[in-house]
């Protein structure tokens, strides 16, 4: 029996495609990576994923999973792979509102699980602007971001358990439901953000909290970056930490949201060089419930705190979304990025991360390398701000590669220099093997590849990805 026979016997012919029925999953979301892979795999089950990795092990084929697909860093490449789909395994097994915890598969769009949990007035709070076909397996994988780091965290501080099929098909259960688990290594930890390269998620307990009872979201102008700390850092202690997001968009993207988006409005009736979006989420009903005269406190209290820092002139500019319709605008503004993102080309994307009193020291040296390295090019950043994250997007004015990889150790050496990471929540996929070669500790690298070496021998899970080759 041949592996794709074996492979059909497993999932049934219907769930093993092949050539011109793969264009689905042959390129990520950017098109910068296409491959047709030997077969792409759509198992219903955990046992199936056991089975289908049994079947590849024996034959010592590549394996490559895949969620939904939105990936920045060339991290589904399946060049000489099967394909592993983990769209059927997109149940949303349970919720339990007590104990604040959803039971999901790895298939699980993330949009689904918000929905889910909302009908029990609960929120998962990881979202980006891929929530409506990114899968939480994905999410896990690369360990995501998102919007809400700033008070939630990100994906890994989400997650209480993990099922996962290793390299050889033996499924690992790591679904604890504790809070707690101090019994060895933290295995549950090195699945998470490992890209598929040492298991395949099928299985995740994420941790759920209350939803908000009221929002105050708003755009809002500031002179520079350290304006923008003392809002954070402001609103952070008259609320008791409740900001939920505090996200950074330039001038230039804002005008190309625009481009792109023409009956969309601009944030502010000027152009101003900071732009941020800030969003606080009240659950006591002191500050969510709506008074007699038709305020509501956490409002009220976003709308004289940036009315004091206008007149200490560290806001230039605000506006307070009234209702629901308006607060989406300012998100939707926000979510755009992805898009957005592609209207030049060439085009570097940085996804780096800098302490968060740094950013300023971040923009003004990089803009002075810039100056002297290709001072005609263009640059647009859009931030988590409240965590440091800035996703910095260089747009040259040559696209060969001796220059995209100056321009890109440039800003390595910036970051580098102010204590800052290369790769924040993308993932390190393909794209960021080489920054993982020159900058990453060699005695880290090397206790990488050991593990690697360790829990897949044969080297077949996501082969290629994350680890760059020794010399």
């Amino acid at each position: 029996m041949t592996l794709l026979d074996n492979l059909r016997e497993i999932v049934g012919d219907a769930h093993v495609l092949l050539d011109g029925d793969t264009s689905k999953y042959d390129h990520d979301w950017t098109g910068n990576y296409r491959a047709t892979p030997i077969a792409v795999v759509r198992p219903a089950s955990t046992e199936e994923v056991s089975a289908v990795v049994k079947a590849c092990a024996a034959t010592k084929t590549a394996i490559v999973p895949v969620s939904g697909n939105t990936s920045l860093a060339g991290g589904t490449y399946a060049k000489d792979a099967v394909m592993i789909s983990m769209e059927r395994l997109n149940q949303i097994r349970e919720i339990r509102p007590d104990a604040r915890i959803a039971i999901v598969g790895a298939g699980a769009v993330l949009s689904s699980i918000h929905d889910a949990v909302d009908a029990h007035n609960l929120v998962f709070p990881l979202t980006f602007g891929a929530k409506g076909s990114a899968m939480i397996g994905g999410a896990l994988s690369t360990n995501a971001g998102g919007s809400n780091v700033v008070r939630y965290g990100s994906t890994r501080g989400l997650c209480l358990g993990l099922e996962v099929v290793m390299p050889d098909g033996q499924i690992m259960n790591l679904m604890s439901e504790l809070h707690k688990d101090n019994s060895g290594y933290d295995l549950k930890d090195l699945m998470i953000g490992a890209e598929g390269t040492l298991g395949l998620i099928t299985s995740a307990v994420l941790k759920l909290f209350p939803k908000p009872r009221a929002y105050a979201t708003a755009m809002v102008a500031v002179p520079d970056f350290p304006d923008a700390l003392t809002l954070l850092n402001d609103l952070q202690a008259a609320t008791g930490g409740l900001v939920e997001a505090f996200e950074y968009m330039d001038a230039l993207y804002v005008t190309d949201h625009l481009t792109m988006f023409p009956k969309a409005r601009a944030p502010f009736e000027n152009r101003h060089d900071i732009n941020i979006m800030v969003e606080v989420g009240a659950t006591a009903p002191s500050l969510a419930d709506q008074l007699p005269d038709g305020t509501v406190p956490v409002v009220t209290l976003l709308e004289n705190t940036l009315a004091q820092m206008m007149e200490d002139g560290r806001v230039v500019d605000a506006v307070v979304a009234q209702n629901e319709a308006q607060r989406r605008e300012m998100w939707e503004r926000r979510e755009a990025a992805g898009e957005v993102m592609l209207i030049r080309k060439p085009m570097i994307n940085n996804d780096i991360c800098v302490p968060v009193d740094k950013v300023a020291d971040f923009f003004q040296r990089i803009d002075a390398r810039l100056a002297t390295l290709d001072p005609d090019s263009l640059h647009t950043s859009v931030s988590h701000l409240g965590d440091g994250n800035i996703h910095f997007l260089m747009f040259p004015t040559k696209g060969d590669p001796q220059h995209i990889d100056l321009l890109t150790e440039t800003v390595e050496n910036v970051v580098l220099s102010l204590g800052g990471s290369f790769s924040a929540e993308h993932g390190i996929g393909l794209t960021k093997k080489p920054s993982m070669a020159r900058r990453k500790d060699k005695v880290a690298l090397a206790v990488m590849r050991a593990v690697k070496a360790a829990i897949d021998p044969d080297n077949i899970m996501n082969p290629g990805k994350v680890l760059p080759q020794t010399n």
